[in-house]
């Protein structure tokens, strides 16, 4: 599992104000008309940003709570697509996102290679991690006799044929979930076996619905809990399969001519930055009583630096 990395102050403080002073030269650029996003009718809109991101993002309240705070001070409006890692990932390989915020480090890491990406590629932002849930009877008996072994948990739902449900949406909660059949040996089929090719909160219901079982990200979790007959019967394996980091990412603009590259650009420079990171590490813990995701832009750029 990805192990917190503490920087010296020194350095920190140095790529902090690095950070600030970009942010202002772009806020700067933006007031001056920098960006180009073109609309349908062909003029140029400066301040609309379109941005893919996976749905646990939005089921969280994540980017409730953040995206006003970033519009308030760019003046740039964000239209959220929220869909599945992988659909996110494919909108910007076609040019119809300007920035990505995700979740499937395999597929991102594709992304970049592959030229979908710009110069700057992927950084860190946040994690967090997965959780099985299942009914409080936990008919599988995962949380008396397979502890924290998600592997194992997986097997045992599957040898009693227990209900699970899947987001089968090519999301990064679903490949998360298909590495761990993988590991287990098992290819899930059967009654049993329930496709939902839906969004997390979505399954979350269909799970407390169908007393079955799924994998869940955790802040989705948190936002969710009150509302179900559910309970966490697995979590925090040790061998950190269970571990979620998200990325962000801007889109190459030779992508697409509407590409708001600009604008993207002080999206991802925002949402690691100082201030984007301490939002991120604040919200949830007036709503749930702790954080719903912890930031690490600033452990990716001191190891850089």
């Amino acid at each position: 599992m990805k192990k917190d990395v503490i920087g010296s102050p020194p350095r920190f403080v140095k790529l902090a104000l690095v950070t600030s002073v970009s942010l202002v030269m772009l806020f700067a650029l933006l007031a001056c008309g920098g960006t180009t996003a073109e609309q349908g009718d062909g003029t140029q809109d400066a301040g609309s940003l379109r941005l893919a991101t996976t749905t646990s993002t939005k089921d969280s309240g994540l980017l409730e709570a953040i995206i006003p705070v970033f519009e308030a001070q760019t003046g740039i409006s964000v239209e959220v697509i929220s869909v599945g890692s992988g659909e996110a990932i494919a909108l910007g390989e076609s040019g119809e996102a300007d920035v990505l915020l995700v979740h499937s480090p395999g597929a991102e890491k594709s992304f970049v290679e592959e030229g979908h990406a710009d110069d700057t590629g992927r950084l860190d932002v946040m994690y967090n991690d997965f959780i099985i849930i299942g009914p409080v009877a936990d008919p599988a008996g995962i949380a008396s006799s397979t502890g924290n072994d998600a592997v194992a948990s997986f097997t045992a739902i599957a040898q009693q044929e227990a209900v699970f449900i899947s987001r089968n949406d090519n999301s990064g909660t679903h490949s998360k979930e298909n590495s761990i059949w993988e590991k287990a040996g098992i290819e899930p089929d059967g009654s049993w076996y329930v496709k939902a090719g839906d969004g997390m909160g979505a399954v979350i219901a269909m799970a407390n619905e169908m007393l079955g079982y799924t994998l869940a990200d955790r802040a989705t979790w948190l936002s969710n809990a009150a509302s179900t007959e559910l309970k966490i019967v697995c979590e925090k394996d040790p061998t950190g399969i269970l571990f979620n980091q998200y990325g962000v990412i801007c889109v190459n603009p030779n992508k697409n001519s509407s590409i708001n590259h600009d604008g993207a650009v002080v999206f991802q420079q925002w949402i690691t930055s100082p201030e984007g990171q301490a939002l991120i590490a604040e919200y949830g813990i007036t709503l749930f009583g702790e954080a719903l995701f912890t930031p690490n832009a600033d452990q990716a750029l001191a190891t850089a630096a």
